[in-house]
């Protein structure tokens, strides 16, 4: 069995549950791909308070993200394309160096969860920088 290998998932924090402001980030699995040498996968649950926003930011350089919406609603801009509101067993997509411009709570008054899962190489991090 091979090793699992720390990805730092939030900002430039080590792998842990963090909280801010704006989301909650909790961890839910890390490990290394086996048949995708130099490969890793990282998987957080996000959630939001009514009315939360995420900063705008980018991810790891070589991270193809899969979001999957878990509860109520979230607001997403990636790159120029439009800001979609995605729903409860709804998903989308950012190919390796987007720019996430909106991620954000549709409702300012139920909450919204989604699980976000990273594919990237292996030690590629911090998994997300804010704009400044």
């Amino acid at each position: 069995m091979k090793a699992m290998v720390l990805v730092s998932l939030s900002y430039s924090a080590p792998l842990r549950a963090e909280t801010s402001r704006h989301e909650t980030v909790t961890p839910a699995f890390q490990g290394l791909i086996p048949n995708i040498q130099g490969k890793s996968i990282v998987t957080a649950v996000v959630e939001y308070p009514p009315g939360a926003k995420s900063p705008s930011h980018h991810h790891a350089s070589s991270a193809f993200v899969y979001a999957y919406v878990l509860s109520g609603a979230v607001r997403s801009q990636v790159n120029e394309g439009p800001a979609q509101v995605y729903r409860t067993g709804e998903s989308f997509t950012e190919a390796p160096g987007a720019h996430h411009s909106i991620s954000e709570n549709a409702s300012d008054t139920e909450p919204a969860r989604l699980l976000a899962v990273f594919i990237l190489d292996t030690g590629d991090h911090p998994l997300t920088t804010p704009d400044r």
